[in-house]
């Protein structure tokens, strides 16, 4: 995603946790710049919108990434997992909707500018499925409060989507997507198969721009058809 956006002549700055690979995705994506931040820290989110407005005049996009995931079994989820997954997926996203937003707010009151706000939610959020039941309650908030932010915000420019991938095997997800588990999935999915990074920047471009100007409040899902299927 943050190359789609580099791509399209966007000033990216990768946010995370690990500056080692912070600094591959830069190079990855062939621009751009990296930022430490923990999303689940409010102090480092703060720092962070100072810093991008610092060294780069203004913010117009945010795309809220951050996720973990487990397959614990639901009656074995111990405090300590909850509290993680959660943490990162929810309440991580909520901070970083604060952060960012208050600049966007009154930016928008003094300016007229508007903004997108982009946050990654989850098939899991949407329908029940197997072997993810932390994660799937975390991503269901994530999806509740963005189309809340969205009708927050909608007077005043700020627009507010979710951008919702099907299965794409990525690190968080790695130890779920067995074998058995990918035949499943693909068998249930009209295109017959899994999704593929560049899949998403189509989707990403649309709520970002100018073109998805009049799209807020949206579950724009990316997923080759699987929601669309039944057995």
């Amino acid at each position: 995603m943050a190359a789609a956006l580099h791509g399209a002549g966007a000033g990216v700055v990768v946010a995370g946790r690990d500056p080692a690979r912070g600094a591959q995705a830069v190079v990855a994506i062939g621009g751009g710049r990296f930022v430490a931040c923990d999303t689940t820290r409010r102090d480092q989110l703060d720092a962070l919108v100072d810093d991008v407005v610092r060294a780069e005049g203004s913010i117009d996009v945010l795309v809220n990434a951050a996720g973990v995931n487990s397959a614990t079994p639901f009656l074995e989820i111990t405090d300590d997992e909850l509290e993680a997954v959660t943490t990162t997926n929810a309440l991580g996203v909520a901070r970083s909707c604060q952060a960012f937003g208050r600049y966007f707010v009154e930016r928008a009151q003094a300016e007229g500018v508007g903004a997108s706000i982009i946050n990654v939610g989850s098939e899991a959020a949407r329908r029940p499925l197997s072997r993810v039941f932390t994660y799937s309650m975390a991503k269901a908030a994530v999806h509740n409060l963005t189309k809340n932010l969205a009708r927050e915000w909608g007077p005043l420019g700020i627009r507010c989507n979710l951008l919702v991938p099907g299965f794409f095997p990525a690190e968080q997800n790695r130890a779920i997507l067995d074998e058995g588990r990918v035949a499943a999935i693909v068998a249930r999915t009209p295109m017959g198969r899994l999704g593929e990074p560049d899949d998403l920047h189509g989707a990403l471009l649309l709520l970002a721009g100018d073109a998805g100007r009049f799209i807020t409040a949206t579950e724009l899902v990316v997923d080759g058809g699987f929601d669309a299927t039944s057995l």
